[in-house]
């Protein structure tokens, strides 16, 4: 028996997905850590870098123990330090804090899909790590009063069962009330809300500073869908009375310098998407009421959309890394 197994194809694709995402990161945190003017979220992006660094080169020298291509990923071509800000402050750590929530969910998945133990044990550290910078962010947004709280709701005082199908009405009567509302339904809700915002401001500065006319295109295409998601969303709040998220600071400045690779920003879209995606996925399978899921399925149809142009402009533009692929077994045939 050999002393270590070769890696699996599921190993080696969650390896180089995560590879690509963390040389992302590693390049915009680069950007940021540069213009930051706040001592504290400069340290805290300082030290998230210090962090992660050694894991891209953990799956680098993996790669090549196993004879596997390493990766091309993002270098510093895709970064350029020297320009303007494009963001106010305040946006470097409400990103960091999407990315690190965006890496949790697929750290947490990667685990599950190896079984060499190494390879377990760098997606559970790279959990824990983003993990605690997740709740570094989110304790310096509300620090900074830059962090939207979901509504406070009055404490269930007794256990109560749902014993009429009346329950899951939403738009399929008109002349029948809707319920307002369930605290999951509400989470899941606000949360889309919270990271639709969050995406209008930087798909907003991308289209600003986008040297192709292409993907400037794209990206203002980005900012009218996440618009109307928002705006959809936002009515739903209203009619039950609860208060919709509004998220202060971290805007686009008015620089149109790209401090990002149109490749880069064009892949942080992708991964936005595949992020949204999943969580209106989440959204769709726990909402009760029947007007919800609709709603969420829609949006889920439009985002899906969306990330397939982005991936033809990809492509076209040679921006696209193939993923390692399996044997053609008819042509080897």
């Amino acid at each position: 028996m050999p002393e270590k197994p070769g890696l699996t194809s599921s190993e080696l694709g969650t390896l180089w997905l995560t590879y690509q995402q963390k040389t992302m990161i590693l390049r915009m945190l680069e950007y940021f850590i540069e213009k930051a003017d706040d001592e504290k979220a400069k340290n805290i992006m300082v030290d998230l870098y210090d962090e992660i660094d050694p894991y891209v080169e953990k799956i680098a020298v993996i790669f090549q123990n196993e004879g596997a291509a390493i990766p091309v990923g993002f270098t510093s071509e895709d970064v350029n330090k020297g320009v303007p800000k494009l963001y106010d402050n305040g946006f470097d750590i409400m990103f960091v804090r999407l990315i690190t929530e965006i890496s949790m969910g697929l750290h947490t998945l990667n685990i599950t899909m190896a079984s060499r133990e190494d390879i377990v044990m760098i997606f559970k550290d790279l959990t824990a790590i983003t993990q605690k910078y997740y709740n570094a962010c989110t304790q310096y947004l509300i620090e900074k009063g830059m962090h939207a709280r979901p509504p406070y709701v009055s404490m269930p005082k007794k256990v109560e069962f749902i014993t009429d199908t009346s329950y899951l009405r939403g738009w399929l009567n008109p002349f029948s009330r809707k319920r307002t509302m369930n605290t999951v339904e509400v989470a899941n809700m606000f949360h889309a809300i919270e990271t639709n915002i969050m995406g209008l401001k930087f798909i907003t500065g991308f289209a600003q500073c986008a040297n192709t006319p292409e993907v400037k295109k794209y990206f203002t295409k980005g900012g009218e869908i996440a618009k109307s998601i928002i705006k959809e969303l936002n009515e739903v709040f209203l009619e039950d009375g609860v208060q919709a998220p509004v998220v202060s600071g971290g805007n686009p400045t008015r620089s149109t310098v790209a401090p990002f690779s149109d490749k880069m920003m064009m892949y942080c879209t992708s991964l936005f998407c595949s992020f949204a995606i999943g969580g209106n996925s989440l959204g769709t399978a726990f909402s009760l009421r029947n007007d919800l899921a609709p709603k969420t399925a829609a949006f889920i149809k439009d985002i899906f959309e969306y990330a397939h142009e982005g991936a033809k402009i990809m492509i076209r533009n040679g921006w696209m890394e193939e993923q390692p692929p399996m044997e053609e077994r008819e042509k080897l045939i």
